[in-house]
């Protein structure tokens, strides 16, 4: 049977690769390489120069005083200058609530990028999340001067506009509003204001790969759940105060009993891109890749980064849930040694911090993103991609696009959708510029004259004798495969358990 592409489905692909060839010509990105959009074959590995190359670094900032001072911004004011900012640049800003807080106060993201109000196909979101620890809250203002910092530089800084015209910036300035309110400016440690309105730790709060959480969910991690879910985020960064360092997936580890004394990593499949992300964030901050400890009593760092599970282990975390349910590769930035330190110090945190936080997220261009298609040209909605040897995945959006950082290599990737043949694509990552590949997949074939509907589907997973071939149905989300000891892990109770919870309790309360 001879496919053919309606008008409708034509036009589309015509639209998405003519997208794809303008987004990499304005910055000199094609190779000479291309197919016609019409052949349905692949537009295999086209190599893009990187588009940084040759652009200054950022500028420094500074703020305006009318406008965002260096002092802490409780919610009324927090929320005055976002609306302010989303109503002063309409083209650059959009705000959005993700839901409310236990006690009603609105979780507020600014998307900050040359297409505010919907998404720019071929071209990655990203998030940063600040104050999930309500006590913690130089991250909340370091990102409401990100985003000054963003608006009022996009028309000079060659840096920050081609970062906005190419990335969908989204930041929560504040995940735990309730806490915030209840903490006290110049306390470094203790538990005050840390937790929800309901006694609850939100970064204890998500679903665990290692072990099972039996805390109740709350309003605050559903919302920022179900955000997670409707946007396919590349890369995040979560913001928290009581260390000075990078720590990445993951953050729990399959031996739980007296887990807090566990110095051992846990390492993801994609360890080599965690730290490399991390190192990004360290090495670009004044003080970070140092590995200074924050006090005598607490360990340094090697180079500003750690392994979170190393450091301490911990059930519930965001980072990991990020990961290894929806493959966004997300790092925890622990960004002041004191967490809620005196408001004349915190012109200096942006000092520290602002470059870490731009290249940071510039990282969300490296690796491999490209489409993937049907025969007629049409994109395929959440197909299913894993990096071969990489077992956790991830899956296109509704334009068919796909992200994944990767660092310089020879990689396979394994693509999977319902009703199609899977497939297996090769394909190289270099350093100066990321690579382009699109994606196309077959339908799974029929036997015809079986049944009373003109064709049967072979059983799951069968062949033909003819060599046709049935794909067994696909899981929405690839993880990697539990440990054999990681069951019994997360079963654990009693004594053993609670002791090892209090204290695990204890010392986050001290360190972060």
């Amino acid at each position: 049977m001879i496919l053919r592409k309606s008008n409708a489905g034509q036009q589309l692909q015509l639209q998405l690769f003519a997208l794809i060839l303008m987004h990499a010509a304005c910055h000199n990105l094609i190779s000479a390489k291309t197919v016609n959009p019409n052949s349905g074959g692949d537009l295999q590995q086209q190599q893009q120069q990187q588009p940084l190359q040759g652009l200054p670094e950022p500028r420094a900032y500074m703020p305006d005083s009318q406008n965002l001072d260096f002092v802490y911004h409780d919610h009324e004011e927090l929320t005055r200058f976002l609306r302010a900012t989303s109503a002063r640049y309409p083209n650059l800003t959009a705000l959005y609530s993700i839901g409310k807080s236990i006690q009603g106060r609105d979780l507020w993201v600014m998307v900050v990028s040359s297409s505010p109000y919907e998404h720019m196909i071929g071209k990655p979101d990203v998030k940063y999340v600040g104050n999930i620890h309500g006590n913690e809250p130089v991250g909340r203002e370091m990102l409401l001067h990100l985003i000054q910092y963003f608006v009022t530089s996009y028309s000079s800084d060659q840096y920050v506009k081609w970062l906005l015209d190419n990335t969908r910036i989204h930041i929560l300035p504040t995940m735990n509003p309730d806490g915030y309110a209840v903490s006290k400016e110049g306390t470094c440690d203790g538990g005050q204001g840390r937790y929800n309105a309901r006694g609850f730790d939100l970064n204890r709060n998500f679903p665990d790969y290692f072990k099972q959480n039996n805390k109740r969910g709350q309003p605050e991690t559903d919302a920022v759940k179900d955000w997670i879910s409707k946007i396919q985020f590349v890369l995040s960064g979560s913001l928290h105060g009581g260390a000075l360092v990078a720590s990445y997936p993951y953050d729990n580890t399959p031996n739980s009993m007296f887990q807090t004394y566990s110095a051992a990593p846990s390492l993801t499949p994609d360890d080599d891109v965690l730290k490399h992300l991390s190192l990004v964030y360290a090495r670009n901050h004044a003080k970070m890749s140092r590995g200074v400890a924050c006090k005598s009593a607490t360990p340094a760092f090697e180079n500003g980064i750690t392994n979170g599970a190393a450091w301490y282990p911990l059930t519930g975390g965001m980072q990991d849930y990020n990961y290894v349910w929806y493959g966004c590769m997300e790092i925890t930035l622990e960004i002041s040694c004191c967490k809620f330190p005196p408001a004349y110090e915190l012109k200096k945190y942006w000092e520290d911090n602002q470059l870490s936080l731009i290249k940071f997220l510039a990282e969300a261009h490296r690796g491999v993103q490209g489409f993937v298609f049907d025969p007629a040209g049409m994109p395929i909605e959440r197909a299913s991609i894993k990096i071969k040897g990489r077992d956790v995945g991830f899956q296109t959006t509704k334009y068919g696009e796909f992200w994944r950082i990767l660092l310089p290599g020879y990689y396979k990737a394994e693509v999977f959708a319902e009703s199609f043949a899977p497939r297996e694509v090769e394909f190289v990552i270099v350093e100066q510029h990321p690579t382009l590949l699109n994606v196309t997949l077959q339908p799974s074939k029929r036997i015809e004259g079986i049944g009373g509907g003109g064709g049967a589907m072979l059983p799951l997973g069968g062949v033909s004798p003819g060599g046709m071939y049935r794909p067994i149905p696909v899981p929405q989300h690839y993880r990697p495969q539990m440990p054999p000891y990681a069951a019994a892990a997360s079963s654990d109770n009693g004594i053993f358990s609670t002791i090892s919870n209090g204290l695990n309790s204890l010392y986050s309360n001290i360190f972060g």
